[in-house]
C-alpha cells in the first residue's frame, strides 16, 4: 500500500507533485497566471452569473460579498416558477417600451433584488456588505440597496438612472467603477 505524505501547502505543492509522481503545474502566483485582485475576481464572478439571465434584453449579474466571502448572487429574470421571458416574450419590448422605463410592465427581478432575497431567503445577513453588479442599479434597486445596509456598491457597466445616483449618493452608499478587465 502506497502511502502519501500529508497534504502539501500551496508553496510546496509543486515540489511535492513532482515527488509523488506527478508533473509540475504552473501554481496561482506564476507569472504566467496572475492572480486577479478581488475586484475583478467579483465582478467576473458577477458577470458569469449574469450568462443566466432568462431576459431578451440584457444580462445582469450581482454577486454580494462580505470579508471577502460571497454571500448571495442574483441574476435578471423571471421569478421562480414562473415562465421565462425567453419562453413567452417580453411585453415591454411587444410594447415598445425603452430601456429603463416602465420596470412595472416586465415579469422578470432585477439581478441585485435576486441577490438581496436570495440573502433573506437562506438567512443571511447582508448589512455593510458590497454588491459588485455588472452595471449601475436602477432606482427602485438603489432603493433596496440603502434599505438592506448594503454599503457599497462595485459596477463596471453604465446606467442612465441619475436618480438612483442620487439616491445611493444623499444614503452614504459608495459607489465605484471599476474598468472590466479579463
Amino acid at each position: 500500500m502506497t502511502r502519501f505524505p500529508a497534504a502539501p501547502t500551496i508553496n510546496g505543492y509543486a515540489r511535492w507533485l513532482t515527488r509523488s509522481g506527478g508533473s509540475p503545474v504552473t501554481t496561482p502566483s506564476s507569472p504566467k497566471t496572475p492572480r486577479p485582485c478581488w475586484d475583478d475576481y467579483f465582478m467576473q464572478i458577477a458577470e458569469l452569473v449574469a450568462r443566466r439571465t432568462t431576459c431578451l434584453r440584457r444580462s445582469v449579474g450581482a454577486v454580494l460579498v462580505k470579508n471577502r466571502r460571497i454571500l448571495a448572487t442574483g441574476y435578471n429574470g423571471a421569478p421562480g416558477g414562473l415562465a421565462h421571458c425567453a419562453d413567452v416574450g417580453c411585453v415591454r419590448q411587444q410594447r415598445g417600451v425603452p430601456s429603463g422605463e416602465r420596470h412595472e410592465l416586465c415579469r422578470g427581478l432585477h439581478a441585485e433584488q435576486n441577490a438581496i432575497i436570495q440573502a433573506a431567503f437562506h438567512g443571511v445577513s447582508i448589512d455593510g456588505s458590497t454588491l459588485y453588479v455588472t452595471c449601475h442599479p436602477c432606482s427602485v434597486c438603489a432603493k433596496m440597496i440603502i434599505n438592506a445596509g448594503i454599503r457599497e456598491v462595485v459596477i463596471h457597466g453604465e446606467y442612465a438612472d441619475e436618480m438612483a445616483a442620487e439616491l445611493l449618493r444623499e444614503a452614504g452608499v459608495a459607489v465605484r467603477r471599476v474598468a472590466p478587465r479579463l
